[in-house]
């Protein structure tokens, strides 16, 4: 059976130091719990930081790290410089305020990146060192987004999983991060990424579409010759725990005495924190009772609000700003045996907790921003009476789950004060009518069948890798690099976008450079080897760039061809009356596609959209190929479409036509070894002999035996075959 390696920024244990000695007591949060049973079952081990242990002395350390092996938990110890720079600079400085859209609380200079990556690396240590072969590694949280790329690079096989808790921003939110790219990187590591919410799922894919020109496909990711799932699991809480714990009798009596006086009660319960929309609740509270008069008195307002982060800046100045705010509603309302919000700055007890949630009338969960937000489904779990109002914030995730909730926009204090109203007014019929389908969804798809859901998910992510779209190793490269190197006459058939350069914005602009144009000479100088560049270009392309070097060119996918030192000849086109209709299709694209453009050739079109938008000239295209795919119907043409590319080409116009004239010219027994990146190379790789070498060069699947990473990659095995 597969174990099961959980790796998460807190181990679920907390560490206390005291007059009987130190004690290591198992946390009760959303994550400790819900993992309790998997950690459990499947034998595994659950990486993270312990907690600071600096006060402790060396033999009490030593019985920690013992009950910690004990319970199967690796501690991950981290130093008070580690703790101040990567948690409480970068991850929560830097990615909380982001990744939640207060981007006004980014810091002038954005630091400590290199803390946090050096945490990351030591969390991912840990992993590869504990690893054993069929092993399941769950990553969680955004402290250790790159902890699934370095344990990729460590281990390729290894069935790796990440979930986020907070939610992920929209793409032009996400791309204000310095290092946006090598975040993502990170996260595409793994086999699974799961988020809260569709809307995050969304988000994750258009950012990796405009960051790192990865296309979505329904529910996955192309990545390195990968496959990356991405899914939406909604976390769950032990919702049977609270539901028992609510019917206990000493929450039953803590709840009566809340309720004692009679007035109606709200209550919100949150960590002392920006995203949690305290302050504009306050404010909604002050204008429902500012409008009515009658509820002076009858309605009170308990708000817990539980210390989070006291030692950052911000923090200070919202419990500054939340306790004023209090005291003038205070000073405003309040009567001699009346105050109309009774504010605890300070942790309760679960107990104390769901003894409020039984006694509420209305639960208020309005954050600004919020991944889940937990609190929404305990106290729906805490409520087997059935009644209760939630009022709850359509910028929670758990919004999508929760549509029975009275749901309100915290940022429109007016309108979330009428509902406020709504809740203390609303019919027992109705109360319980939402309670009962809120009580029946929160207890179904609780905490556990979340991650069960979720380990059942990553064990099928990762159960049948696609070896065609893995890289060649090292061996296998070297191996055809000496095989076209001891080879008496060798002919290089090269792709050039894509394969040779990187891909340019628009075509002209991705013109040589002096290195590339450099090895082509070196490779076209070296004895007995022909080199042939095949493009998609136009021959006049070609020849303004290559055209002075003894190359062999062919332009237009194998339309021109031009033998080393000889003229172009061309291909029969055949009936053209196609061409004007498609121009207009293309022209009209092209208008209402900002940043596209139309490349005209001889033999056909090509409509490019990398300088767009990318989701929307995706979108584009697809219609685009639709609509061109009816429109030549029985034609003699084929639409393609490639990177960033539609193309419309004459039937039997293809980079294999290079193959024939490249053998037809050729003098004795020639080795053809030929590099390409994308679908139009596929025409070329089938065209070759049997004893040929095909090398694909990117992550997209190909009928080539070997694979190489990248453009770099590529002219790094030309240049090793120049060196022969």
């Amino acid at each position: 059976m597969a174990r099961l390696l959980v790796v998460s920024n807190r181990l679920p244990v907390t560490v206390r130091s005291g007059e009987g000695g130190v004690s290591v007591e198992r946390s009760t949060g959303g994550l400790a719990t819900g993992l309790a049973g998997p950690h459990e079952r499947l034998g595994g081990l659950w990486i993270g930081w312990p907690g600071p242990l600096d006060g402790l002395s060396a033999d009490e350390r030593a019985d920690v790290e013992r009950r910690l092996a004990d319970e199967r938990l690796v501690p991950v110890p981290l130093s008070a410089d580690e703790i101040a720079r990567y948690y409480e600079g970068y991850s929560n400085a830097v990615l909380w305020p982001l990744f939640h859209y207060f981007v006004a609380r980014l810091p002038q200079e954005v630091r400590d990146f290199d803390a946090y990556e050096a945490v990351n690396e030591r969390f991912a240590a840990a992993v590869v060192e504990r690893y054993r072969p069929g092993d399941l590694v769950w990553v969680h949280d955004y402290q250790l987004m790159l902890v699934p790329g370095l344990v990729r690079e460590k281990i390729p096989d290894a069935r790796i999983g990440f979930f986020l808790h907070i939610p992920f921003p929209t793409s032009e939110i996400f791309r204000i991060l310095p290092q946006r790219e090598r975040i993502l990187e990170g996260l595409l590591g793994a086999d699974l990424v799961g988020f809260h919410a569709a809307p995050f799922v969304r988000h994750f894919a258009s950012a990796a579409l405009r960051l790192l020109s990865t296309p979505t496909e329904v529910d996955r990711i192309r990545w390195r010759g990968r496959s990356v799932r991405l899914g939406v699991f909604p976390m769950g809480i032990d919702a049977a725990a609270f539901s028992d714990l609510a019917a206990s009798a000493e929450v039953l009596d803590a709840a009566r005495g809340h309720r004692a006086g009679g007035s109606a009660l709200l209550v919100g319960i949150d960590r002392l924190d920006y995203t949690k929309g305290i302050t504009r609740r306050l404010a909604a509270f002050e204008e429902l009772l500012r409008r009515r008069p009658d509820l002076r008195g009858n309605v009170r307002l308990v708000q817990v609000a539980v210390p989070s982060r006291e030692n950052v800046g911000a923090y200070r100045e919202l419990r500054d700003e939340v306790e004023a705010m209090v005291g003038r509603l205070a000073g405003e309302f309040a009567t001699a045996s009346w105050s109309p919000v009774h504010y605890l700055h300070r942790g309760l007890s679960q107990a104390e907790v769901v003894a409020l949630y039984r006694a509420a009338d209305a639960v208020l969960v309005t954050p600004l921003r919020d991944g889940m937000n937990l609190v929404a489904k305990e106290f729906v779990a805490s409520r087997p009476d059935g009644d209760g109002v939630l009022v709850l914030s359509e910028f929670a995730g758990a919004a999508a789950e929760l549509s029975e909730a009275l749901l309100v926009n915290p940022y429109d204090v007016e309108r979330t004060a009428d509902t406020l109203e709504r809740a203390l007014a609303m019919p027992e019929d109705e109360r319980r009518a939402r309670m009962a389908v809120l009580r029946h969804r929160v207890l179904t798809y609780d905490v556990h069948w979340w991650a069960r859901s979720l380990i059942a998910r990553l064990e099928a992510a990762g159960s049948a890798p696609d070896p065609s779209a893995r890289l060649s190793p090292a061996a296998a490269v070297e191996d055809a690099v000496a095989r076209a190197r001891a080879a008496p006459r060798l002919a290089l058939l090269l792709d050039y976008d894509g394969t040779l350069v990187p891909f340019a914005p628009t075509p002209d602009v991705a013109a040589p450079d002096a290195a590339l144009v450099a090895l082509l000479r070196r490779l076209s100088a070296r004895s007995g080897t022909e080199v042939h560049l095949v493009s998609g270009r136009k021959r006049e392309t070609l020849e303004r760039w290559f055209g002075a070097l003894p190359l062999g060119l062919h332009a237009e996918h194998g339309f021109w061809s031009r033998p080393p030192g000889g003229g172009w000849k061309g291909a029969d086109v055949g009936p053209t009356s196609w061409r004007e209709p498609v121009r207009g299709i293309l022209r009209d694209f092209a208008e209402r596609t900002p940043g596209s453009l139309i490349e005209e050739k001889t033999a056909g079109f090509a409509w490019h959209y990398r300088a767009a938008d990318p989701e929307f000239g995706s979108a584009q295209a697809r219609e685009l190929v639709l609509h061109l795919s009816t429109f030549l119907t029985n034609v003699p043409v084929e639409v393609l479409q490639g990177d960033m590319v539609v193309e419309v080409r004459v039937h039997g116009v293809h980079k294999g036509r290079a193959v024939h004239e490249v053998l037809s010219g050729a003098v004795g027994p020639t080795l053809l070894l030929a590099l390409g990146d994308d679908r139009t190379d596929e025409d070329l790789f089938a065209a070759l002999p049997e004893d040929s070498i095909a090398v694909h060069v990117g992550p997209a699947l190909s009928r080539a035996p070997l694979r190489i990473r990248d453009v770099t990659a590529a002219r790094a095995l030309l240049a090793r075959i120049a060196e022969g």
